[in-house]
Parts: C-alpha cells; structure tokens; sequence
C-alpha cells in the first residue's frame, strides 16, 4: 500500500498542557489505505503499548477480510456471486451485509455497497493515486447501470450468501472503517480503557473523556487547508466525513471523485463534503456518503431516513448546510466563517 501523510478529514485536537505523560498514550497504524491514530486516556504506557497491539491485530485481521481487490474473503465471495453461486460468509461480512440493506433502503439506494464492479469500472480499485487515467466510457458506464445491481439482491440464510444478480459485487469501502473503528473501541472499552478516541482517516469514534473534557476533533476544510470546525463528541459517538476531495482522479483538467452515485453511475459534485455524528459508527460512516450524495435538494430527507439529526454538508459554493442542532455543536475556525444554510430540525 502507499503511505499518504495527507491530513484526515476529521482528526482529534490534543490540547496541550502539563498533564503527566503516563496519563496520555498515542500511537498511528496504517490500515485500510489510511492512517488510523489511536489516543488513550489515564493510562500507562504499557498499558496503551498492549492495546494499540491488540487492536493492530484486530485491524489487519479485518482488512484481509474485508478487502474488495486483494486475495480474501470478501473477494471469494464476489467471485461466487459473479459465477451465480451460494458462498459461504464470514460473521463480520455477514453483518455488513445486514447493517449495508438496511441502510441502504433508508437511503433509496444512494448508500449501495453492491456497486464494487462500477468502482473497479472507474479505477479505484487500486492502491495507487489515479491521476492522469481517462475515465470509463459512456457505453461502459451505461451498460453497468442497465444492469441495476443493488443489496436488494442479496438474500442470506445463515451464513449462506446468494445474489439473484451476478453484476453484485460488494464494497464496503463507504462503510467499513466506522463499523471497524467502533469494534475498536469496544474492545477498547472491554479492557478496561473508558477514555480513547480513535481515528481512521475521515472518522472517528470516542468513549469517555479526556480530563473530565469532551473530545475535541476538526474536521478538514474541503476546499482548503487546515481545519473548516471543531466539534466536541460526547461518550460513545462516532463522526465521520466523507468528499471527494480526498480521492479522486483527475484526467484533462476534470476531477472524478471516488463517491460514486448507483442511479447515474457517476460521482456525485455538488456536494464536496458530509460530516455525520451519530452514535453508530457504521450508521455515520454510510449517512455521510449517502447525503454527499443526495445533495442540497435531498440530503435532509435522507438524513432523516437513516435516523440522522446531527449532519453538515459543504456544497461546492462553500456554503455550509445543516439543522440547528448540529450548528449549536459546531465551532468555526478562523475570524471568516463560511456561509450558513440552517435546514429544519432533523
């Protein structure tokens, strides 16, 4: 995999001070192609040095199983629903693909991690920055929506996974890290550290506090640098964004996100970034891929389908979206704040 030390769209802001350091442990693994950083309050060192180990272990574990290009599990399976074939499923996989029909009909479809063929189609199966590369053609693109694969296709029965459309091929990209960040901290939590936060990449989930204080994080600005917010999570909440700022390619001057909407079969763009708090990491981590896709007409009905109250969008103007309750949780940066958008309450 290539290492990118590009800054995470929402990431913790340590305050610092004079605090002892056995009380304070941080350490960074590199899993599921991002940067995952795991802070642990009230600890010693050894303490935090075995669970950064354990969840290292956890982490690689998942990302063999749950990788949609290289050798495993979850590459088994597709090939099997490619061939029309019943495959066998790991428990973790089987419970993305519940949690992944649910609330992928709570989205009307937007949130769909059966589109891992149109994903590959436009190259983002790869470890690799994309620059450059053209993107499919519009007949490629078109026959792949004609087919219409969706989760709806999937049935399950026990561990036994069929699809009575063989263009499925799951990608639980959209999903994946929020649902694994939050196993994270409750193994966390079952070792007796009440107090951590975790980060992979564009989210995070918190347990506790950190000197009797909320966890503070910044989300990233997406048309800029630095921070846009900082936001403060209370015990056990998730936040997660999602954009395609942060990966994309961009071929003749065009930029294609890697946020791909199933009803068009190409990216989403009018709105470049979501950011969802939600108890449910999963949940944060689907919502905000679905509403950067349902866009400045739809994205409050969406949310309010997948049981969101807490969300803020920026559009490609630099205007920020979201209902009251999340702009009493917001705090921008700097002395020029972006324009706001107030929605009705979700």
């Amino acid at each position: 995999m290539r290492l990118r030390a590009a800054l995470p769209a929402v990431f913790a802001l340590l305050l610092a001070g004079c605090s002892p350091a056995r009380e304070l442990y941080q350490d960074r693994l590199y899993v599921f192609g991002t940067l995952v950083d795991v802070t642990l309050w009230d600890v010693t060192e050894q303490q935090g040095r075995a669970a950064v180990a354990d969840l290292a272990r956890e982490f690689q574990a998942e990302h063999v199983e749950w990788h949609a290009w290289r050798p495993g599990p979850l590459v088994e399976l597709n090939a099997a629903l490619a061939r029309g074939e019943a495959a066998r499923a790991t428990p973790h996989l089987v419970r993305l693909i519940e949690l992944s029909q649910r609330l992928s009909r709570q989205s009307d479809g937007l949130f769909d991690p059966a589109i891992g063929g149109l994903v590959r189609l436009w190259g983002f199966h790869s470890d690799d920055p994309l620059t450059g590369k053209a993107p499919p053609s519009r007949e490629a693109i078109a026959a792949w929506v004609a087919q219409r694969p969706s989760m709806e296709d999937l049935t399950i029965e026990g561990d036994l996974v069929r699809s009575r459309n063989p263009a499925v091929q799951l990608d639980f990209g959209a999903i994946a890290k929020g649902y694994a960040v939050d196993l994270a901290v409750a193994r966390l939590h079952a070792m007796g550290i009440h107090d951590a936060i975790v980060n992979a990449g564009g989210g995070m989930t918190a347990i506790g506090r950190r000197e009797n204080r909320p966890w503070r994080v910044g989300v990233r600005h997406p048309q800029g640098q630095g921070v846009i917010a900082a936001l403060e999570l209370a015990d056990h909440e998730a936040v997660h964004t999602s954009g395609n700022y942060e990966r994309y390619n961009e071929h003749e001057g065009i930029r294609y996100g890697h946020i791909i909407d199933p009803r068009t079969g190409y990216p989403g763009h009018e709105i470049v970034s979501a950011t969802v708090i939600h108890p449910d990491g999963a949940v944060a981590d689907a919502a905000a891929t679905a509403l950067v896709l349902a866009g400045v007409k739809d994205w409050e009905r969406i949310a309010r389908q997948m049981g969101v109250t807490l969300a803020m969008l920026v559009d490609e103007s630099g205007t920020v979206h979201m209902p009251p309750a999340m702009a009493a949780r917001v705090h921008f940066a700097g002395d020029a704040p972006p324009p706001v958008k107030l929605g009705a309450p979700l």
